[in-house]
C-alpha cells in the first residue's frame, strides 16, 4: 500500500513517461507544461517535437530543462510522431501517457488510471474526464469533443462520447464521475500500458492524424485487452489546437480514416454491411455540404474516398495483421443502434437520451 505522505506521492509514477507531441505550439507548451511538471506525481516528462520551425526547443531548454526533449526527424504528424518517439523512452517506464501540448491538467489526474491499470492487467488504456479549456467559468464545466465523459462507437462505427453527441456538448454535473469500460480513450490524454503499445505497434501511421486513438482502442478489443475511463480524474483541452474543425484538410482525414477504421476492424459478417451504409451514409454529408456551399469539405470527402479504394490492398493487409475477432455486441462501448438516426431522426441530444436497451 502506498502511503498519501508527500514523498510517496511524488514518486507514485516514476514508471510513467508522459509524452507530449509538439509542433509549433510555443505558446501551448509555456501555458500548460507548468501544470503538467506540477501535477503528474514523479512521472518524467517528455516533449517529442516534430520538427518545430518556431523556437519550441529552445524555450524547452531556457525555460523547462527539466523536461526530456525528443526530436523527431522531420513534421511526422501525430501517429509516426508518438511511434518513434515512443521507441526512445527506456524500459524503465511501464506506461506511457499521449498529451496533447493544448491540455491543462489538475492535481491528482494521473494517480488515479495508474491505479486502475495496476489493479487489472487486462485494462490496456485509460483516460480522464475531458473538459473544455476556457477562461469563463461557465464553459468550463463543458465537455470536450475530443473524449469528454468517454468514447463510444455506434454499430456503423461512427464515435461519440457520454457528454457530447456529435457538436452538442453536455455541462458536467458528476454524471460521469463513474470508472468503466469503454470503446475508446482519446489520443488527447492517454495513459496506455507500454508492453501493449508495443505489441500492437503503436497507431496507424498512414492515418497522420484523426481516429488514430479509436483504431489502435479497436485493435486492443480485438486482441482481448480492455478500455477504460477514469471520472475521477480531470483535465482541460482547448481542442482544434492543430487543425481547426473547420479546415478540409480535417475532414478529408475524418472521413478518410473513418472508412479505414470500420474496414481494418470491423468483425467478417457485419463488414459488408457496415461499409455500405458508412459509404451512402458520407455521400449523403457530402451532398449536404455541397448544398450549404461548402464546396471545399465536398471535395474532402470525394478525395476521402478516392484515396481509401487507391489503398485497400493496404488496408487490407493491416486487416489481416490484427483480424477482427469481436462482433459489436461483443466489444465494450458499443451503441446497439445507428447514432446517425437518433441524432438527426430523433433529435436526441444527450446520451441520457439514448435507449438504454441498445447502450452496454
Amino acid at each position: 500500500m502506498v502511503s498519501d505522505s508527500g514523498a510517496a506521492t511524488a514518486g507514485f509514477c516514476a514508471d510513467v513517461a508522459v509524452v507530449i507531441l509538439n509542433w509549433n505550439g510555443r505558446d501551448f507548451l509555456r501555458r500548460f507544461l507548468p501544470s503538467v511538471l506540477a501535477h503528474s506525481d514523479g512521472a518524467a516528462v517528455f516533449v517529442a517535437d516534430n520538427a518545430s520551425s518556431d523556437d519550441s526547443v529552445a524555450l524547452l531548454t531556457q525555460e523547462f530543462p527539466q523536461v526530456r526533449v525528443l526530436q523527431n526527424p522531420s513534421n511526422l504528424g501525430f501517429c509516426e510522431g508518438y511511434n518513434h518517439a515512443l521507441r526512445q523512452p527506456g524500459p524503465e517506464f511501464s506506461y506511457y501517457v499521449l498529451l496533447n501540448s493544448d491540455v491543462e491538467v489538475t492535481a491528482g489526474w494521473l494517480r488515479p488510471q495508474r491505479e486502475l491499470l495496476e489493479s487489472n492487467l487486462r485494462i490496456a488504456a485509460c483516460q480522464p474526464k475531458i473538459r473544455q479549456y476556457s477562461e469563463s467559468p461557465v464553459e468550463r464545466q463543458q465537455f470536450e469533443y475530443a473524449g469528454a465523459g468517454g468514447g463510444y462507437l455506434d454499430q456503423l462505427g461512427y464515435p461519440f462520447c457520454r457528454g457530447r453527441l456529435f457538436d452538442t456538448l453536455e455541462p458536467d454535473a458528476g454524471q460521469y464521475n463513474d470508472p468503466r469500460p469503454v470503446a475508446w480513450a482519446t489520443g488527447a490524454c492517454m495513459l496506455v500500458r507500454a508492453t501493449t503499445w508495443h505489441e500492437l505497434g503503436g497507431l496507424e501511421p498512414t492515418f497522420f492524424a484523426h481516429m488514430e486513438e479509436i483504431d489502435l482502442c479497436w485493435r486492443l478489443q480485438n486482441a482481448g485487452y480492455e478500455v477504460w475511463y477514469h471520472g475521477g480524474a480531470t483535465v482541460f483541452h482547448v481542442g482544434g489546437g492543430t487543425l481547426h474543425k473547420s479546415n478540409p484538410r480535417k475532414t478529408y482525414l475524418n472521413f478518410r480514416n473513418g472508412l479505414a477504421l470500420v474496414y481494418k476492424n470491423t468483425h467478417p459478417t457485419e463488414l459488408p454491411a457496415v461499409m455500405i451504409s458508412r459509404v451512402a451514409l458520407d455521400w449523403v454529408a457530402a451532398l449536404r455540404l455541397l448544398l450549404q456551399g461548402a464546396t471545399a469539405d465536398f471535395q474532402a470527402i470525394l478525395r476521402a474516398h478516392w484515396h481509401f479504394v487507391r489503398r485497400l490492398s493496404y488496408w487490407r493487409t493491416q486487416r489481416q495483421k490484427f483480424p477482427p475477432r469481436l462482433r459489436a455486441i461483443e466489444r465494450a462501448g458499443v451503441y446497439q443502434g445507428s447514432l446517425v438516426w437518433a441524432y438527426f431522426g430523433q433529435g436526441k441530444r444527450r446520451f441520457s437520451e439514448l435507449d438504454p436497451q441498445r447502450l452496454p
